[in-house]
């Protein structure tokens, strides 16, 4: 089924899957398992308040596997300001060729750095328009996630049905494809759209080697498709989130016509860090799919990795049996 695929080529992993960066999570242990299972795990440069402990986790992934992972650069607007020139200077300096850059478009001031670099740059968005310019900026491939996705969904509300195929055909450079992508099915089903591979979020909450409570994974386990919804549209920075408490009380500010200031106690890295330490399901909240509905087991990343594959490629093969 991967013969001949143009991520695998191109990114140097043994299976077309994106481990979805996951801020607060996507650390050294968790990003390493992703890598060693054939995925791509990628490092949240966001994350690193300083860089020496960026470099350190760097070395930490390095020194745990062979297999390639990347580095995401984050491009949406933060309350700290970011100096994302340091952060690839040391990925450069600890030789770490991959980077993947989110936000609301392509980071041209830090093209030449990347030229200078030899990175293969990946950019990930959630429209065909941005995809398009990344592309025509010497991106080596883009990742598109619908509005399923958990996450920042942006406020185009294009699902991943429409938007994989929609920029499969305005670029040419592989898409990644996500938005639900939780098993083999929804894998095969976006890669038959045209996607080189996939990128798998929310099923990776449910693995053993996430470093979220007990408490929390059990909740999801429990959550169907209709347990997330959208915040924070109406300061620009839509996200899909599990509706617990916290998630309600920003929606209820939102339709009160209050702002950021309001609803930061609610939604801030702060809440979601004691939330994921403690277990304590309303401190803060958590990204997450329309698609977590489809995990109804907590396992190893390298199994669920394995049996995504499996399935998809016995489900190919019966369509064409």
């Amino acid at each position: 089924m991967f013969s001949n695929n143009k991520l695998i080529a191109l990114l140097g992993t043994r299976y077309p899957i994106l481990g979805g960066t996951m801020m607060d999570l996507s650390l050294a242990p968790f990003v390493t398992a992703i890598s060693k299972a054939g995925a791509l795990g990628v490092i949240a440069s966001v994350i690193y308040k300083d860089y020496d402990s960026f470099r350190t986790d760097l070395k930490a992934v390095k020194d745990a596997t062979d297999a390639p992972f990347a580095v995401n650069i984050n491009l949406f607007p933060m309350m700290e300001k970011l100096d994302n020139l340091r952060y690839l200077e040391i990925m450069a300096e600890e030789d770490v060729k991959i980077v993947e850059t989110s936000g609301f478009a392509p980071p041209q001031e830090l093209l030449g750095k990347f030229q200078e670099y030899g990175f293969t740059w990946l950019h990930k968005c959630v429209g065909v328009r941005y995809a398009r310019k990344a592309a025509q900026l010497g991106a080596h491939a883009v990742t598109v996630v619908g509005y399923e996705n958990g996450g920042a969904t942006g406020n185009l509300n294009v699902t991943t049905l429409v938007l994989v195929p929609r920029t499969v055909d305005e670029v040419d450079i592989p898409v990644v494809g996500g938005g639900g992508v939780m098993d083999g099915r929804t894998m095969l089903a976006v890669m038959a759209l045209g996607a080189s591979g996939v990128i798998v979020g929310s099923r990776l909450l449910l693995s053993e080697e996430c470093p979220i409570h007990p408490n929390l994974k059990r909740a999801l386990l429990e959550a169907n498709e209709l347990d997330t919804d959208i915040i924070m549209r109406s300061v620009g920075f839509a996200h899909r989130i599990w509706m617990n408490s916290r998630a309600k009380e920003a929606q209820r500010i939102e339709e009160s016509g209050g702002g950021i200031a309001e609803l930061y106690p609610h939604v801030s890295g702060q809440a979601a860090r004691e939330m994921f330490e403690t277990g304590d399901l309303d401190a803060g909240t958590i990204s997450c799919s329309q698609g977590i509905a489809l995990a109804r087991e907590i396992k190893p990343v390298e199994d669920i990795i394995a049996e995504m594959v499996a399935e998809a490629e016995a489900r190919a093969s019966s369509l064409v049996s």
